[in-house]
């Protein structure tokens, strides 16, 4: 743990001028109001927030920041008090403080919700001042140091998932990809153990088998090339970090060996031109790897990276990415924001300049929390919002939209305004008239199409990808159908009105509402059409002793799966064509004979189903219930024909907490044999869990859903 001196000697090292008295009192109400608190590997508990300013002494953070870090956990660990800490050390640190604070004794009814209302004040508290994230990255880095000192897996796991989902991803879009890789590397270990292990160990074995000096050999060949050149260049080069290893084996779906991009090299030079004089030098040396080039340069990414990217072929066939950068981007790939908030840059008014007064993704964060219904929309949304690769596309008058892999037009309009993304009725790319659900491509002008008299439509949900434009399309479409449900509960609730055994008082409806415990009247209209409330209820509440002795106020049980239009109960089979696991986005279809499948929405069958003109099968709008209780998917597996594979395949398996209903072999030969097998999992998340385990196994060739 660092000593009390040596923190404020940090401190002081780049910042002569730090208010010293201000961070040794917080050092000694830190240390004093955590008293005998201790951690779980026995350290006093202390040790933790001394820890957590010490990593930001070494982005060179202002003092108010790093005496936020010493108070973080105060006023959620201890008696200390938000008053306190402003009477003490002023308003702009007790806000900061208050900002990192967990709303640790919230009165939430699910985890969700727990960490919902966190994430919300968090990301309201990031919006106004984004030293509040530095200082939770940094907690939140120095937990999943000590993560392995817990001792209970689940909570590990937990604080992993949570890690993986949130805060690598808040790294990454603020540019502060040391701490991302850190995190996701530590994460990975426990989300993944069997895959972290396989992968670790397979990267030793590619050290051993090269004698340990491959990566410095290519790198010497660099410097060398460059300096023939006259280019005065640092390079430095590494393996990709397992996690990042471990993604590209699953979204490209390929195993260990097929991997040709395991290793990157770094080219830091003095100037702009330098940049692009590099990868000339390298291009006509290496050929280059088509469709891996990329300038962020002239385009930088939305959290202010700049770089140029390039792959290409080495010696023995090998891919090998290079990252040319001068060392002002560096500094910025490495720390992001964090650069621009060191204590040189403060206006000197204790306020540092922030260094993009337009942080739209931050901005669009802030959006969601006011369009989320429900905590696990919001957290669905947070991740969607953070987490996904970026294109770049253009409005005709020029200007730049960033947006996810995969968007559409309705996330194009979406990004551009609110009212836009409403009233879209068509789009043209390249001056080419396109439907709304066609994917955009990087560098693409887009054009979209509007009317007034034009609304969200339900089918968007489909083509969407964008947390903006899902969260504003589901906020239209549950307005519309809240009319729609309260219109038709007005009409139930006449029926019962009628059915009472005599008229009612003016203050019955009033009366029942406060039995009932219900908000408003539109609350008891919706409950009624939802059957959230039997007509006993209703009746017994607005003329007691009227509903019947079998009025019971117990919530209705929810089936395993919601069909919108369809009263509760009806029959319902998951399709076999293409085993639909809770997760997925599902369709139901009505048949003739008004039997009901269930098919996940990239079915082959809904394919065959929309080019045919003569099929009477109607299309119903489902959704997994929270009742869901796993079902059954099917899986390829492709071994190495040896001893022992099969076993392999069957531990791998178990290990994931899934069962094995059905497995047969499907081809096989000298080399290897494919397995169908039949698991039964409990959602969409465990079955790429465990698909991307079983192409991280040495005996594996290929894995995938079938």
């Amino acid at each position: 743990m660092l000593r009390q001196y040596e923190l404020i000697d940090r401190v002081l090292d780049y910042d002569p001028d730090a208010d010293e008295a201000m961070l040794n009192r917080a050092y000694v109400f830190s240390v004093n109001a955590h008293g005998t608190q201790k951690r779980a590997n026995g350290d006093p508990y202390f040790s933790h927030p001394i820890e957590v300013a010490g990593i930001l002494t070494e982005l060179h953070l202002d003092g108010e920041t790093i005496a936020t870090a010493i108070l973080h956990d105060t006023v959620e660990d201890t008696v200390a008090t938000s008053e306190e800490i402003e009477r003490i050390f002023g308003a702009n640190i007790a806000r900061l403080v208050d900002g990192v604070t967990k709303l640790s004794k919230i009165e939430a009814q699910t985890e969700n919700e727990r960490a919902a209302e966190n994430l919300r004040k968090f990301l309201m508290a990031m919006s106004g001042d984004i030293r509040v994230l530095l200082v939770k990255l940094a907690d939140r880095l120095h937990n999943m140091r000590t993560l392995h000192f817990i001792p209970k897996p689940e909570k590990r796991r937990r604080i992993a998932r949570e890690t993986m989902d949130i805060y690598a991803p808040l790294a990454e879009r603020i540019g502060m990809y040391e701490f991302m890789k850190e995190m996701q590397t530590l994460a990975f270990a426990q989300l993944e153990p069997e895959a972290y292990e396989s992968i670790t160990r397979r990267l030793e074995q590619l050290k051993e088998g090269s004698g340990g000096d491959r990566i410095a050999k290519i790198g010497s060949g660099l410097k060398l090339l460059l300096g023939r050149a006259g280019i005065d260049a640092q390079v430095s080069g590494r393996e990709k970090h397992p996690y990042s290893i471990w993604r590209k084996m699953q979204e490209r779906h390929i195993s260990f060996e097929q991997l040709s991009d395991i290793m990157a090299f770094r080219v830091i030079v003095p100037a702009i031109e330098d940049c692009y004089s590099v990868l000339g030098h390298i291009h006509r040396r290496w050929p280059a790897v088509p469709g891996r080039l990329k300038d962020y340069i002239s385009t930088p990414k939305r959290n202010g990276y700049r770089s140029l990217h390039t792959s290409v072929i080495h010696a023995e066939n090998r891919r090998i990415e290079i990252q040319i950068r001068t060392p002002d981007m560096h500094a910025e790939a490495e720390f992001g924001l964090a650069a621009h908030w060191a204590y040189k840059q403060s206006t000197g008014t204790g306020n540092p300049v922030r260094p993009d007064q337009q942080q739209d993704w931050i901005k669009d964060l802030v959006e969601i929390l006011d369009t989320a219904a429900t905590p696990e929309e919001l957290l669905e949304h947070t991740r969607i919002a953070m987490y996904q690769d970026r294109i770049f596309a253009f409005t005709p008058k020029g200007e730049l939209i960033q947006l996810p892999k995969g968007a559409t037009p309705i996330d194009f309009a979406y990004a551009v305004h609110t009212d836009l993304g409403d009233q879209a009725v068509g789009a043209k790319i390249n001056s080419r008239v396109v439907p709304l659900s066609t994917v955009i491509e990087n560098g693409d002008q887009v054009q979209v199409l509007r009317s007034k008299a034009q609304v969200p439509q339900p089918a968007w949900l489909k083509v969407a990808i964008t947390a903006k434009a899902l969260a504003a399309i589901r906020r239209h479409l549950r307005n519309e159908e809240r009319g729609q449900t309260v219109a038709l509960g007005r009409k139930l609730y006449d029926d019962i009105v009628q059915r009472l055994p005599a008229t009612l008082a003016d203050t019955a409806l009033d009366e029942a509402l406060r039995r009932l415990k219900l908000p408003d009247e539109p609350a008891l209209m919706q409950a009624i059409a939802r059957r959230t409330l039997t007509d006993g209820q209703v009746m017994e509440a607005l003329m007691p002793g009227s509903g019947g002795a079998d009025v019971a106020h117990a919530p209705p049980q929810s089936s395993a799966i919601s069909i919108d239009g369809l009263a509760p109960g009806v029959a319902y089979e998951l399709a076999d064509c293409c085993h639909p696991v809770p997760g997925d986005r599902i369709v139901g279809l009505r048949r003739p004979d008004a039997s009901i499948e269930v098919h996940a929405i990239d079915c082959r069958v809904l394919a065959d189903l929309a080019e045919r003109s003569d099929d009477e099968t109607d299309w119903i709008d489902v959704q997994w219930g929270n009742a869901t209780e796993g079902a059954t998917a099917r899986i390829s597996v492709e071994v190495r024909n040896q001893p022992g594979a099969l076993g392999m395949l069957a531990t791998v398996i178990g290990q994931h907490k899934a069962n094995i209903i059905n497995l047969r072999l499907d081809t096989r030969d000298a080399q290897f044999h494919t397995n169908v097998i039949d698991v039964e999992v409990h959602d969409a998340h465990q079955l790429m869990r465990l698909l991307a385990a079983l192409r991280a196994a040495e005996a594996v060739n290929a894995a995938e859903r079938v």
